[in-house]
């Protein structure tokens, strides 16, 4: 949970980690596995690049051809990636004391859970804002807001190799949308709350 010091911050001075997970994909019974995570922090509204991570995860079940049509992730690229459970301390230094984000955070959520009581969050959910912030949208898919608002451009400034549905990338790109929705709504100088309501 949020420290009190945090939860009293405006908007605009909160302390953000925007959070992705690729998959090997689903199966019959079985939920998808991570097989890379990125993370991107936004200091108040600034994006610092230093911040970029990004890093394959070894799993024993083998990604799934939709899945490696989707992202493009192969069983050779897992070969010699970490475990998740490994990324522990790395994941405690980038994720801790921030507020998380990311776009439909429910996968992000799940797959977390393979760290009992992390304590991270809370969860600002970019989809969730989007629906409440701009109503009547015919999508509100990451790809389809960012190209409404051009978002990707910046998104390939900070990250040269962007890309759809690679974790880094979709961990900065919605950032950059939240950021945006701060804008739209004017609410940089409102409690940092408001983003727990949706806007």
């Amino acid at each position: 949970m949020a420290s009190v010091g945090h939860s009293a911050r405006r908007v605009g001075e909160q302390q953000f980690a925007g959070i992705d997970f690729e998959s090997a994909g689903e199966r019959p019974h079985e939920e998808g596995v991570p097989v890379q995570i990125g993370i991107a922090w936004m200091n108040g509204l600034i994006l610092p690049s230093a911040s970029f991570y990004r890093s394959y995860l070894r799993t024993d079940r083998p990604v799934t051809w939709t899945a490696q049509q989707h992202h493009g992730i192969t069983n050779v690229d897992l070969k010699d990636a970490p475990e998740f459970r490994s990324l522990w301390p790395e994941l405690k230094q980038r994720l801790g004391n921030r507020w998380m984000v990311a776009h439909g955070a429910g996968t992000e959520k799940r797959y977390l859970r393979a760290f009992p009581l992390h304590g991270f969050g809370p969860w600002v959910d970019t989809l969730t804002l989007s629906r409440k912030i701009l109503p009547g949208r015919a999508s509100y898919a990451l790809s389809d807001l960012a190209e409404e608002f051009f978002l990707e451009p910046e998104a390939r400034r900070l990250l040269p190799e962007f890309r759809w549905h690679e974790a880094l990338s979709d961990a900065l790109a919605s950032l950059l949308l939240l950021r945006k929705l701060i804008e739209l709504s004017g609410i940089q100088d409102h409690p940092a709350e408001v983003l727990l309501q949706g806007g």
